[in-house]
């Protein structure tokens, strides 16, 4: 039956039929050819979305969509090019720093992707920035959008693994961090090989201007991931909160925004959400039907019996993690995933938590591997240039960014995980 279903899954997937759909038909037939009554598929479905902490999923994006819209992206990418654009190839590192900024105000890739682009694709065509390049490591710096917190993902993961949201949220700063730098460092590199020029003079009197006319946006990060590492707010209450605050920046503070816009934000906010809540229900079904018919501790057994090397096990699971994220979209892909492969971690001793940083990670690193790269559409679409290009040039920063998650695989004393 297990081949059965998987067989109907790529089947329709090759179809072109919808991730959530291919999931659930594949599944609900399945089921059917087994015998088992069909009142639980609707049980499991409901089951799956039946949790408090999913609320934070739909006012996390909503947040973000409102932040993306208005000047507080462009307000952030001001404020990191006071500080760095200076340097050789500064834009290059204002592009990393802009994407770990808005990236812990989103909790989105596509959306820190395309603040980020649509603010600096312009500056950096007229300082003579290779477009391919910029566009390339506009969408590798989206990646950090899921994994600096607050993330979507890792809300998800949270849920389907029962661990804590704020733990995770707490360790996945380093993360982050590793990878905004390793970008960083190739960007550099780049930038001295091609003779990038510099950008802004470094002035005391600029960077305390872009701070004050930023810091509205720098306060939101503060605010949400304060009030849930303080204990004043959970995650799901933190996201209602960054709403609220979003809303009362981009209306009355920048006021950039008008009631017609905030009903737009909310009608394209409403459909990503429904879109993820219904990749979740169908693929709660799944790994219901999975764990029924013992697929995870088959492939666990399977697995161990390749090799007793955990090194080697580790590295078959972010083989798989990777090969993965090319072909499914990050949270279908998580949803699948978890369940068939936590037990494996487990019984090698890996803390669930850091296995919670290693699937993130690697799956956000599917972002930017075609054909399923919601960051190369996003970065294409801004700098209007052919996908084509996009993804020559993003092959240097796909190699780092699967380097940083080698390191937070194997060196997971760098990452300080916090019980």
């Amino acid at each position: 039956m297990t081949g059965l279903l998987f067989a109907l899954f790529f089947l329709f997937m090759l179809l072109g039929v919808p991730i959530a759909l291919a999931i659930g038909a594949s599944t609900l037939l399945a089921l059917n050819a087994q015998g088992v009554p069909l009142m639980v598929v609707t049980q499991q479905m409901f089951q799956g979305i039946n949790s408090f902490a999913l609320v934070a999923v739909p006012m996390f994006i909503l947040a973000g969509d409102v932040m993306a819209q208005g000047k507080v992206s462009e307000k952030l990418v001001d404020f990191a090019d006071s500080l760095f654009g200076f340097l050789k190839g500064g834009l290059s590192i204002v592009t990393v720093l802009a994407g770990m900024f808005f990236a812990a105000i989103s909790g989105s890739g596509a959306a820190t992707t395309a603040a980020v682009g649509s603010s600096l694709v312009p500056e950096l065509r007229k300082k003579g920035y290779d477009p391919a390049s910029a566009a390339a490591l506009i969408a590798a710096s989206g990646t950090i959008g899921v994994v600096i917190p607050p993330s979507v993902p890792m809300i998800i993961y949270a849920v389907i693994a029962q661990q804590s949201v704020s733990k995770l949220f707490l360790n996945g700063f380093i993360p982050g961090l590793l990878m905004g730098l390793g970008l960083m460092a190739i960007a550099i590199a780049q930038a001295y090989r091609r003779n990038y020029p510099r950008g802004t003079a470094l002035s005391l009197a600029t960077i305390w201007r872009t701070l004050k006319s930023a810091s509205w946006g720098l306060m939101t990060p503060m605010i949400i991931l304060g009030g849930i590492f303080s204990g004043i707010f959970t995650p799901s209450e933190a996201a209602v909160v960054a709403v609220n605050y979003a809303l009362l920046v981009s209306l009355f503070v920048y006021r950039d925004l008008t009631l017609p816009d905030v009903y737009r934000i909310l009608i394209r906010s409403a459909i990503t959400t429904s879109v993820i809540m219904l990749v979740i229900a169908t693929s709660a079904v799944l790994s219901w039907t999975l764990s029924s018919w013992q697929v995870p501790g088959a492939i666990a057994h399977a697995m161990l019996s390749l090799s007793t090397n955990p090194y080697v096990i580790m590295l078959l699971v972010v083989a798989i993690i990777l090969l993965t994220g090319v072909f499914i979209e990050t949270a279908s892909a998580l949803i699948i995933l978890t369940p068939v492969l936590l037990p494996l971690v487990l019984q090698l001793g890996i803390d669930p938590i850091h296995f919670g940083l290693i699937i993130v990670v690697g799956l956000a690193i599917g972002m930017i591997t075609p054909p399923v790269a919601i960051n190369l559409y996003v970065a294409s679409s801004v700098a209007q240039l052919p996908l084509e290009r996009i993804t020559r040039a993003i092959i240097p920063y796909l190699v780092g960014l699967i380097g940083i998650l080698l390191l937070v695989v194997y060196v997971p004393i760098l990452l300080g995980i916090s019980g």
